[in-house]
């Protein structure tokens, strides 16, 4: 593959292209209901049969099905030219789920995950939440020498804060953060991680880029959810702030025309663009969708039309909305 259309992985020597996909539904069986193996399989075919070489999983998707099946699928590709990342922290040896940072779990987590992945490295590997106790250089550190064994190419946190990243990185060892950001939730910006991030090479990859489906263009009123339906509880969803979500997306939709494309395939392309990021990782639940997703790597905004998108957003910059969902305790 040729790496000048590729992104280097923080100080590593992992390369993937800018758009990866998010593997939750394949085989996230506790997060989604009616899931079928099948189905996730071909998820996974379809990006890599569509120029995207990132697949992004993690023990609690299904609690290791989700590598089960995306190990599967990589068997019958050349896994050279493919960059596997996973994410592990969580243990429900109790029945009830504590998040362990400790070596000894992490230690563990990776290999658990080489085996369900059924490769012999995984290419980055994230600390996926932090816990309470683990001094954070500490678990990086555990990571290092996991890398200087080969069992990972690339050491990645998620869902970290911007103190407790910089905690982690105490001796350069972390080279990409994965955390939730989108142009509805753009705290990192105001904040300093993104910043951070940059002036440290370290990479970044957001997730829930697409905000829920609300910056798919497929709204266009108000909705009542039902009250199990976990968008019922997102800001993002209620008044006034949904109204003006709509006005935000109304504005790309004739940049889209102009591209011949989708407001999606639009806003995954301003990420691609966007020079403070480094992998987006949209989720999806049908072959259609990922296939569909992959076209936005053909796509070149004008500087005017990604400043448009830009300033259509301005107002989601400084929000305190929060998370989409809360961080495990």
């Amino acid at each position: 593959m040729n790496k000048s259309n590729l992104v280097k992985i923080g100080h590593s020597d992992v390369y993937a292209t800018p758009l990866g996909l998010g593997t939750n539904a394949v085989g996230g069986y506790n997060l989604f209901p009616n899931l079928k193996d099948e189905d996730g399989k071909a998820l996974v075919r379809a990006a890599l049969d569509n120029g995207i070489n990132l697949l992004d999983t993690a023990y609690v998707y299904g609690l290791g099905h989700s590598e089960e099946l995306v190990g599967q699928v990589v068997k019958e590709y050349d896994r050279d030219q493919i960059v596997l990342a996973t994410k592990g922290a969580q243990d429900f040896a109790t029945g009830e789920q504590v998040i362990d940072n400790s070596h000894k779990f992490l230690t563990n987590q990776v290999n658990q995950s080489l085996e369900r992945l059924g490769v012999d490295y995984i290419d980055i590997f994230y600390i996926h939440f932090p816990d309470h106790d683990t001094p954070k250089a500490e678990a990086v550190g555990a990571l290092q020498r996991l890398k200087e064994a080969g069992k990972i190419r690339a050491i990645g946190i998620s869902n970290f804060s911007l103190d407790q990243v910089k905690e982690a990185n105490a001796d350069g060892y972390v080279d990409v953060v994965e955390d939730e950001f989108s142009l509805l939730h753009q705290d990192h910006l105001t904040e300093g991680m993104l910043d951070y991030l940059h002036d440290h090479q370290i990479s970044f990859v957001p997730y829930f880029p697409l905000a829920s489906g609300l910056l798919t263009g497929k709204y266009d009123h108000q909705i009542d959810f039902p009250a199990d339906d976990i968008r019922s509880q997102i800001a993002d969803f209620t008044e006034p702030r949904f109204s003006k979500v709509l006005q935000a997306v109304d504005v790309i939709r004739p940049i889209a025309k102009v591209h011949q494309t989708t407001v999606t395939q639009v806003v995954l392309a301003w990420y691609m663009q966007n020079p403070l990021i480094s992998v987006v990782i949209p989720g999806a639940k049908r072959a259609d969708q990922v296939k569909a997703n992959a076209g936005a790597l053909d796509i070149t905004l004008t500087d005017t039309e990604y400043r448009t998108i830009e300033q259509a957003f301005d107002g989601f910059k400084n929000t305190t909305s929060g998370k989409s969902l809360a961080d495990p305790d």
